[in-house]
C-alpha cells in the first residue's frame, strides 16, 4: 500500500438522520425491501422446522416437541427479529445507514474518542458475516434443489451439479450488475411470501391446535425439560431468524419505514403461518417430518414450488453477495484492508459496485462448502455460529449507543441489552455445539479475517510511523525551497499523502531527481469518515500555506468512492483553479520489505507484504486519468 493511499478516519459533525429516499415512492421501496432485505430470512422455512425437528428425534417426536418447536420459531422471530432489529436498533442510524460497521462507528462518536475495544467488535462483526456470506448461498440454492426428490427420488443424484450450475451462473453475472435483476425481486418475493402464507393456511386445519404454539410456555417448557436435546434443538431453531442482521445492514438503501411496513405487513405473517403450517401436517402426518416444507404443497404444485423456491434461495444469494461487496468497500474505506479494484455497475446508484476479487473468493468457497458438505442438512450445522456471533456484536455495540447517545441511565442500558443478550448467547451457546459437525468452518474463515484486519491495521500503523519519522516536515522544505530555489515549470502537481504535515515522498524523489517544481503545488489527502456519506459542502478543505503551495483535505464517507476529479470539479465551481489538462498527479509506490525490528512477528510481517501487493493501483482506486499520473517508487521496511 502505498502512503498517499493509507484512509484516516477523522471525526466530524453529524448530520441528523432522516428517512427520506429519493429514488422511488414508499411503495416502490418496501417492494424493493421485500426483493432484497428479505430474501435469506424468507427462504428459512426450507429447512428450519426439518432441522429443529431432526434434532429433537432422540427423545422421540411428539405433540409436545412438535408445540415446543414452533413455539420457539415464534418467539425468535418476535424477540429478536422484530423487537430488537424492527422496533429498537433500527432507530441507531448513521446517517440512515445500519450495518455492524455503522454501529461502531456510533458507539466510538457515543464515546469520543476511538476505542480498541469498539473497534475490535466491530471487525468481528465485520469478520463474521463474511462468513456468513460463504454459507448463504451454498444451503439456501442447496435446499431448493433438494426439493426434486420430492418431485421424484430418482432425481437425486442431479442435486449436486444442478446446485455448482446455479451457483456459476449466479457469479457470473456480478460483473454486469444488479439492477436489471432487482427490478424483478421485489415482485417474484412478494409472490414467494404469498406462497408461503398460503401453504400455511391449507395445512392449518389439518390439527388447529398447533395455534397452541402460541403460548411462549410451551418454548421454555421444551428447552428445560429435553436437557441437552432442547439445547441442541435451539441452535437449528436459529436458522429461522438468519438474515435478521439484514434488516439493519440495507436500512440505508430502502430506509426504516418501508423495511419495518414489510416486514410487519407481509414477511412475518407469512413466515408464522407457514411454520404453523407445517406444525400442523407433521401432527397429522408425522412421516411428513422429513421434508415439510415441500410436503405442504399438493402432488401438481410440487414442480412449480421447487422452481419458485429454487428462484427465492437465488435471490437470497444475490443479497448476501451484494452486502459482501458493500461491507469489503466499507472494510477499504475505514482502513481495514488493502484498497481492491472496485468497479461501479450503475450510474445512478454508487451502492450497486462489484468486486472481482471477493467475488472469486466467494464462489471457491460456495464451491468447496458443496462438495464437502453435499446437503444442506449437513451445511445446516456449520450455519448459525457467525450470524449468532454478530448478533452478540450488535447488542454489546448497541450498548454505547443506548447509553451515551440516547442518554439512558446505565442501569436502563445495561437491562435493555442483557434481555436480548441472555437470548443471544443461549442460542450461541447453543450453535457452539456443531463446531465439531462443521460450525469451525463459519469460525476459521471469520478468525482468519480478523487476522487479515488486524495486520493491515497494524502493519500500516507502523509504516505510518516510521515514514513520518523519516520524512521532512512541510514547513521546513517550504523555507529550503525558498532558499535553494528549484526550476519551476508550467501546471498544478498534485501529491497525494496521508500526512499533511510531513513533505510526501514523492515530491522529494521528484526534487531530488527531476530537479523541478511546479509553478502551483497542492499537497492533497483524502480521509474517510466515520459516516456513510459526506454531504457536498463538506467534501473539502483547503489551506494556502503560500502563492504557490495549497494544503488539500478530500472528505469521504466510508460508503462513498473517493473519486478525486469528481471532487476537484467541484472545487473548481467554487472558484478554485484546477484543470485537469494541465494538472499531474504524483504518487509513491512502496516496495515494502520485512525487518526484524517491525514490532510485529515475522509471520505478520510477510502477511501484511502479501496483503500489500494485493493493493490495486491507485489511480484506478482514485478513479485518475491515468495518463495524468506519474508514479516514483521507493523501497521501504515494515
Amino acid at each position: 500500500m502505498s502512503e498517499e493511499t493509507a484512509p484516516a478516519a477523522t471525526i466530524r459533525p453529524e448530520q441528523d438522520s432522516a428517512d427520506s429516499h429519493g429514488h422511488g415512492g414508499f411503495w416502490t421501496l418496501t417492494v424493493g425491501s421485500i426483493g432484497v432485505v428479505y430474501g435469506d430470512i424468507g427462504t428459512s422455512p426450507l429447512y428450519a422446522m426439518r432441522e429443529s425437528l431432526m434434532h429433537a428425534k432422540p427423545t422421540g417426536v411428539g405433540t409436545a416437541e412438535i408445540y415446543g418447536v414452533v413455539s420457539l420459531l415464534t418467539w425468535a422471530l418476535i424477540i429478536i427479529v422484530t423487537l430488537k432489529y424492527v422496533v429498537y436498533l433500527m432507530q441507531a442510524d448513521n446517517n440512515g445507514e445500519g450495518g455492524t460497521l455503522s454501529l461502531m462507528a456510533l458507539a466510538q462518536r457515543a464515546l469520543g474518542r476511538r476505542s480498541l475495544g469498539v473497534f475490535f467488535l466491530g471487525v468481528t462483526g465485520a469478520a463474521l458475516f463474511a462468513g456468513d456470506a460463504i454459507i448463504t448461498p451454498a444451503i439456501s440454492v442447496l435446499s431448493a434443489v433438494e426439493g426434486l426428490k420430492v418431485v421424484t427420488p430418482q432425481l437425486e443424484h442431479y442435486v449436486i451439479p444442478i446446485t455448482l450450475a446455479i451457483i456459476v451462473a449466479l457469479f457470473s453475472v456480478q460483473s454486469r450488475g444488479t439492477s436489471k435483476v432487482a427490478a424483478f425481486f421485489g415482485p417474484i418475493m412478494i409472490v414467494w411470501f404469498i406462497t408461503l402464507g398460503v401453504l400455511g393456511v391449507m395445512h392449518i386445519g389439518d390439527s388447529p391446535d398447533i395455534l397452541n404454539a402460541l403460548n411462549p410456555w410451551h418454548a421454555l417448557k421444551f428447552v428445560f425439560s429435553h436437557g441437552v436435546i432442547g439445547f441442541v434443538v435451539m441452535g437449528s431453531v436459529f436458522l429461522a431468524v438468519t438474515g435478521a442482521e439484514a434488516l439493519y445492514a440495507d436500512m440505508g438503501h430502502f430506509g426504516k419505514k418501508p423495511i419495518r411496513w414489510a416486514w410487519i405487513g407481509l414477511v412475518l405473517p407469512s413466515l408464522l403461518l407457514n411454520y404453523y403450517g407445517q406444525g400442523a401436517l407433521i401432527l397429522k402426518h408425522p412421516d411428513a417430518m422429513e421434508n415439510p416444507f415441500f410436503l405442504l404443497a399438493p402432488d401438481w404444485a410440487a414442480l412449480p414450488l421447487v422452481l419458485l423456491a429454487t428462484v427465492a434461495t437465488v435471490i437470497a444469494s444475490q443479497a448476501t453477495i451484494t452486502g459482501a461487496f458493500s461491507l469489503t468497500r466499507q472494510a477499504i474505506q475505514l482502513g481495514l484492508l488493502p484498497r481492491l479494484e472496485i468497479q461501479h455497475t450503475s450510474d445512478a446508484h454508487s451502492g450497486q459496485i462489484y468486486i472481482p476479487r471477493v467475488n472469486r473468493l466467494l464462489l471457491i468457497g460456495v464451491i468447496i462448502l458443496v462438495f464437502t458438505f453435499k446437503s444442506s442438512s449437513a451445511l445446516a450445522s456449520a450455519y448459525g455460529i457467525a450470524v449468532t456471533a454478530s448478533m452478540v456484536v450488535d447488542s454489546c455495540l448497541a450498548f454505547y449507543v443506548v447509553r451515551k447517545l440516547w442518554n439512558w441511565p446505565v442501569a436502563g442500558a445495561a437491562a435493555f441489552v442483557a434481555g436480548f443478550l441472555v437470548i443471544e448467547l443461549a442460542f450461541l451457546g447453543a450453535n457452539l455445539l456443531k463446531l465439531v459437525d462443521g460450525g469451525w468452518v463459519p469460525v476459521l474463515f471469520g478468525a482468519a479475517m480478523i487476522v487479515t484486519m488486524w495486520t493491515w491495521v497494524r502493519g500500516t500503523a507502523y509504516l505510518n510511523q516510521k515514514t513520518h519519522r523519516d520524512s521532512i516536515p512541510l514547513a521546513d522544505l517550504m523555507r529550503m525551497l525558498e532558499k535553494s530555489k528549484p526550476t519551476r515549470v508550467p501546471g498544478t502537481a498534485i501529491f497525494l499523502t496521508s500526512d499533511l504535515d510531513v513533505a510526501p515522498a514523492a515530491l522529494m524523489h521528484n526534487l531530488k531527481h527531476n530537479k523541478v517544481l511546479h509553478e502551483r503545488v497542492v499537497i492533497m489527502s483524502v480521509k474517510t469518515e466515520p459516516r456513510p456519506r459526506v454531504p457536498s459542502p463538506e467534501r473539502y478543505e483547503i489551506e494556502k500555506m503560500s502563492n504557490d503551495f495549497i494544503r488539500a483535505t478530500l472528505h469521504f464517507g466510508y460508503m462513498e468512492s473517493p473519486r478525486v476529479p469528481a471532487a476537484l470539479a467541484m472545487m473548481r465551481k467554487q472558484g478554485h483553479k484546477f484543470d485537469i489538462m494541465t494538472t499531474s498527479f504524483f504518487l509513491g509506490r512502496r516496495s515494502i520489505k520485512a525487518s526484524p525490528t517491525s514490532g510485529m512477528p515475522t509471520w505478520q510481517d510477510h502477511l501484511y507484504i502479501f496483503l500489500s501487493k494485493q493493493a490495486s493501483n491507485a489511480t484506478d482506486f482514485f478513479s485518475i486519468p491515468s495518463d495524468r499520473v506519474v508514479e516514483l517508487g521507493a523501497q521501504v521496511t515494515v
